[in-house]
Parts: structure tokens; C-alpha cells; sequence
């Protein structure tokens, strides 16, 4: 496996680190960032606790949440990762799950979709599942089309922390046909 640092045209993603805190704690303290996602702010404390997590998942797993910056200045846009949260859904996941977020200052510029693909390409790559999984709240017009554009495709609707999300999945490319949800 690589380090897990990954680069596209504009963009490097690196595993994230300790010192992504300030940043992180700026992103999760923005309401039009968090509306779709946890649907408030997080305090310091709550995004101290997400780092933590993201953290382990690498030291556990080898994968996790990258942080996205630009290549040119290396700004702070969001993150995107491959994860095993042992989520509480039902139909529970039964695949790597994917998920990603962009600083709203930086949405609409195609960062988003050029991480992912980035994300993608690593998890076929390193991890072959047959499948990736994610979920979108179905409000969530973005993430939704942009979804699409990659491949996923909607297979169930479950309900996550009493919201209604939509679960999605994404054949790997060249995967046998009929790899899908259980």
C-alpha cells in the first residue's frame, strides 16, 4: 500500500493529522457545511472526538479520512475518506463506505468530484472490493448529483440518528456483475 497520500491536478490529499484541528474546528462551526451532515455545529470538543476517530481509523484500518488541501497554497477545502464506522443502519453496510466534504467557499468548483475520484481510484486499487457504499441525506442536492457522476446508485433508504438518508453503491469498475447490496 501506498503512504496514503494521494495527488490530482489541483489537489493533495494527505491522511489526516493533528494539526488539521484548527481547520477542522473552523469547517464544523459552519452551519452551511454542517446542515446536511450532523444538521448543527459541532463544539470543539465533538470535532476533538471526530479527529480522534479519523485518527485510529488509519492506525486500525490503513485507511480513513484525507484531508483535502490545494496543491497551489495549500488551502484547507474539506475532507473525503473510505471508512468502516459500524454504522447502526439496517440494511447495514457490508462494504467500505464513502464519504466527502467541502468547505461551501470552495463548492461548486469541482474539488469535490476531483477528490473523490481520487478516493475511488485508491480504494479500487488498494482495497478491490467488489463494491463501495455511501449514504446522503436526500436533501442534500449536491453530494446527491455528485454521487451519480461517480456511480453510485441507490439501492435502499434507511433511517441514521432518526433522519431519513439514502444509501448508495458503487460497483468497482471491472467487479463481477451481481456484487450488489444484500
Amino acid at each position: 500500500m501506498s503512504t496514503g497520500i494521494l495527488t490530482t491536478e489541483r489537489l493533495v490529499l494527505t491522511p489526516v493529522a493533528a494539526t488539521d484541528f484548527d481547520d477542522l474546528s473552523t469547517l464544523w462551526l459552519d452551519e452551511d457545511f454542517t446542515r446536511h451532515i450532523m444538521g448543527r455545529a459541532l463544539s470543539q470538543e465533538e470535532v476533538w472526538f471526530r479527529l480522534l476517530r479519523d485518527l485510529g481509523h488509519w492506525a486500525a484500518l490503513g485507511h480513513g479520512n484525507w484531508t483535502i488541501r490545494l496543491r497551489d497554497g495549500g488551502a484547507y477545502l474539506g475532507s473525503v475518506g473510505v471508512f468502516d464506522y459500524r454504522r447502526d443502519l439496517t440494511p447495514p453496510f457490508d462494504a467500505p463506505e464513502l464519504g466527502w466534504g467541502v468547505a461551501p467557499a470552495f463548492q461548486g468548483k469541482g474539488y469535490a468530484a476531483e477528490a473523490l475520484g481520487a478516493a475511488l481510484a485508491w480504494v479500487d486499487e488498494s482495497l478491490k472490493a467488489a463494491r463501495t457504499v455511501c449514504m446522503i441525506a436526500p436533501e442534500n442536492l449536491a453530494s446527491l448529483k455528485l454521487a451519480a457522476r461517480v456511480g453510485f446508485r441507490p439501492y435502499a433508504v434507511a433511517t441514521y440518528k432518526d433522519h431519513s438518508v439514502q444509501l448508495f453503491e458503487r460497483p468497482r469498475p471491472g467487479a463481477a456483475a451481481g456484487a450488489g447490496a444484500t
